[in-house]
């Protein structure tokens, strides 16, 4: 059984914690009610119900399922053995890794609601994990259905409206995601969750200083599901791009909290334990010949690339990742996550042709090979990529005289025509282009040289 990870602005992130001193106005944990799961009849049953349960949480998911299936035999109407049978099922699945044991699961979660008298909670519980295991399997929009029954059945039920955004935005629908976090925000206008939530909405539709509020205030609430990485991320480089010097400070507050290698590190998909510096000397990396390949060859890439620059087509894309503060910058994709892309090469076969001998870069599921322009008064704002499973070759094609540099962490170079240089881009960096003419490079993405072969092999596209 896979785990679905879906390819949208919004992820699923393990959440992490750290046991880092944090100065944080942060309320201690409020005690929570015991969850109610038993209706008047299935307190008449109680003992059963408990034997049934003690196996389940014994590990014993096959004895379990057949206890609560027995019980169901005699008590067909009984909500918390349907639960029971549901949570059996969802044990068995990831036990068997079974798909279709997981979707038997999802059903019988499901038919808990429609038993007769069942408690508010048991029903919550139920359909929110039904929900939760939809979204495992990449059913989103079966999801976002499930949810929105649940939050019209209990329409004051915050948690289940953050539910219900978080499926929304997993489904690439920030608009309906922006609606249900204003519905939560008017019914509670402290909730931490939707205040980050909807600030991350907000960031994504690049209302910038609009946003850094609700991200600000959801983390300083220290509620359960703010202490997310993501959130770090974009309140600091929503504040980095309207000149706001705090931004550093949460950066070292996510690095404390242990979403951050470092302050200048970061990068949220990693493999913890590999070599982490900003720029890396070829030999450094082990990819000499690579590097000699491209340089070699830099006037063949270079003329190829100019060749596309001067077709009206279209090849040259602008940049479309919001990193631009001002100015024209678009590029050549070549390789993207591993994939040959057979319609650009067709127009620069040369130099898709000289990668045949290099799979650390062809096969790097977490990087691009693609031509860079850049034209002149473009500033690319401080950011980081978002994995350290590689580094970023630049090979110099077109070059002005001046005016052209970049920085990675706290050093700063400039580009030359026919040479490589390489930068881990997992660390912040910055461009500037104020020269007179158009800049063009080669980047070239490779795997991490310390990743072994099966890591390559295992880890997910980016």
């Amino acid at each position: 059984m896979q785990r679905f990870r879906p390819i949208f602005h919004y992820f699923n992130l393990q959440d992490k914690t750290s046991d880092s001193e944090v100065k944080k106005e942060k309320k201690g944990p409020a005690k929570k009610k015991k969850p109610k799961l038993l209706n008047k009849f299935d307190k008449t049953i109680k003992a059963e119900l408990d034997a049934a349960e003690k196996l389940r949480k014994k590990g014993k998911s096959e004895a379990a399922l057949q206890a609560f299936n027995e019980i169901l035999k005699s008590y067909p109407h009984s909500p918390r053995a349907k639960y029971g049978k549901a949570q059996s099922e969802d044990d068995l699945a990831e036990k068997m890794r079974s798909n279709e044991i997981l979707q038997r699961a999802i059903n019988t979660y499901g038919e808990v609601a429609d038993m007769p008298n069942p408690p508010a909670d048991l029903v919550k519980l139920a359909i929110k994990r039904q929900a939760n295991r939809q979204q495992f399997l990449g059913h989103i929009k079966r999801s976002v259905v499930t949810l929105q029954k649940l939050a019209d059945r209990y329409p004051d039920d915050v948690s289940i409206k953050n539910e219900l955004g978080v499926s929304y935005l997993l489904l690439g629908d920030n608009d309906n995601a922006k609606n249900v976090y204003e519905e939560v925000l008017a019914l509670a206008p402290n909730d931490g969750f939707a205040k980050v939530h909807y600030g991350f909405i907000l960031k994504a539709r690049n209302q910038i200083a609009e946003s850094i509020p609700y991200l600000k205030e959801g983390l300083l609430s220290g509620e359960p599901g703010t202490d997310d990485g993501r959130f770090y991320f974009h309140l600091g480089d929503a504040m980095q791009r309207v000149g706001n010097k705090e931004a550093y400070t949460w950066y070292e507050l996510g690095h404390k909290r242990g979403h951050f290698a470092s302050v200048w590190q970061r990068s949220l998909y990693n493999v913890n334990g590999l070599k982490a510096q900003p720029w890396w000397t070829t030999k450094e990396t082990g990819y000499t010949e690579l590097v000699k390949a491209l340089e070699r060859n830099w006037k063949l890439i270079r003329d190829e690339g100019l060749a596309v620059m001067d077709k009206e087509r279209g090849f040259f894309l602008p940049e479309d990742e919001n990193l631009r503060e001002k100015g024209d910058w678009s590029q050549f994709t070549l390789w993207q996550q591993g994939r040959r892309a057979e319609k650009s090469c067709k127009q620069v076969p040369k130099t898709c042709a000289l990668f045949e001998k290099f799979p650390e870069s062809t096969g790097c599921k977490r990087g691009q090979i693609k031509y860079s322009v850049m034209h002149p008064g473009t500033h690319v704002w401080p950011h980081t990529g978002p994995t350290n499973c590689r580094l970023r070759m630049h090979l110099g094609l077109v070059i002005p005289k001046q005016g052209c540099k970049i920085r990675c962490a706290n050093e700063t170079r400039e580009w030359k025509e026919g040479k490589v240089i390489i930068f881990d881009d997992s660390f912040e960096h910055e461009v500037w282009q104020d020269a007179n003419s158009y800049r063009l490079i080669f980047i070239v993405d490779v795997w991490h040289p310390e990743l072994t072969p099966q890591q390559r092999r295992s880890l997910s596209p980016i």
